[in-house]
């Protein structure tokens, strides 16, 4: 039987709270049903509680937040988080691509997005090292395939090292597409993993234009390793949660920011 919930919102909100660090997950249309609320108040409940870097919001929910600088979700576990942000900033950065171009697509589940709104751009070519981004290609006749080589990182399903670094140094492309997992509107991008990092820089040294896409969770975040300054960035797709101060940062730097 639900909790017939009368009592104040910090209550429920702790409740839940304590059923995310206990369950490592919880959804929506649960909760409203266990407190005798609406999923709009829950949907708020777990937009403050992620605020407050308590919980990551994820497709119809919420996950636990493992608040260290290195956490390195997988694909699967990403592709939960900020589902519909995704769904918007990914066919907002498709309408940047133009016929014949080539493009470096980054790995990631909001570049996945991008590309399965691809159908309309004719004879383009991508290059990836990401295993997600091949397999969403690699049946588009419109589309012209190339991945470098490399050793296989599993949690982001992407080739990397010195052969996939050496191989992407013989491109000169128009466009690059990259997803992070951190981002700071001064300082720069960020990743969890160096040897990504370092595929990154390699991505921007060959690209004409450098387009970052991802939700505005990522803002205020900082990862492991390093990847650019914002000065690299010519291009954010975001969403229009992100806060005036980080786009004020973003645009006074340079860069344009476009709301999905």
């Amino acid at each position: 039987m639900g909790i017939k919930s009368k009592g104040s919102t910090v209550g429920r909100r702790n409740q839940i709270l304590k059923q995310i660090n206990q369950n490592g997950e919880v959804f929506v249309h649960e909760l409203s049903k266990e407190f005798d609320v609406s999923e709009v108040t829950i949907r708020n409940d777990l937009d403050q509680l992620e605020q407050k870097r308590l919980v990551i919001r994820a497709r119809g929910g919420a996950m636990k937040f493992e608040g260290r600088v290195g956490v390195d979700y997988g694909i699967s576990e990403k592709d939960k988080i900020h589902f519909e942000e995704k769904l918007r900033i990914g066919r907002k950065a498709a309408s940047l691509v133009s016929d014949s171009e080539i493009i470096i697509v980054d790995s990631g589940t909001t570049t996945a997005e991008m590309v399965k709104n691809f159908d309309e751009v004719a004879d383009l070519t991508i290059i990836t090292n990401a295993l997600n981004i091949a397999v969403l290609s690699m049946n588009k006749a419109n589309i012209n395939l190339i991945m470098p080589g490399g050793f296989m990182r599993k949690n982001s399903q992407s080739l990397v090292g010195p052969m996939a670094e050496k191989s992407l140094k013989n491109f000169n492309v128009d466009k690059l597409f990259l997803g992070v997992d951190g981002m700071d509107s001064k300082q720069g991008v960020f990743t969890p993993n160096i040897e990504e990092a370092h595929l990154n820089e390699c991505m921007i040294e060959v690209s004409n234009e450098v387009i970052l896409v991802t939700d505005s969770s990522k803002f205020s975040k900082r990862s492991f390793a390093f990847i650019c300054s914002i000065s690299k960035i010519d291009k954010i797709v975001t969403d229009s949660k992100i806060s005036a101060e980080d786009r004020k940062n973003l645009e006074d730097a340079g860069v344009e920011v476009i709301i999905a």
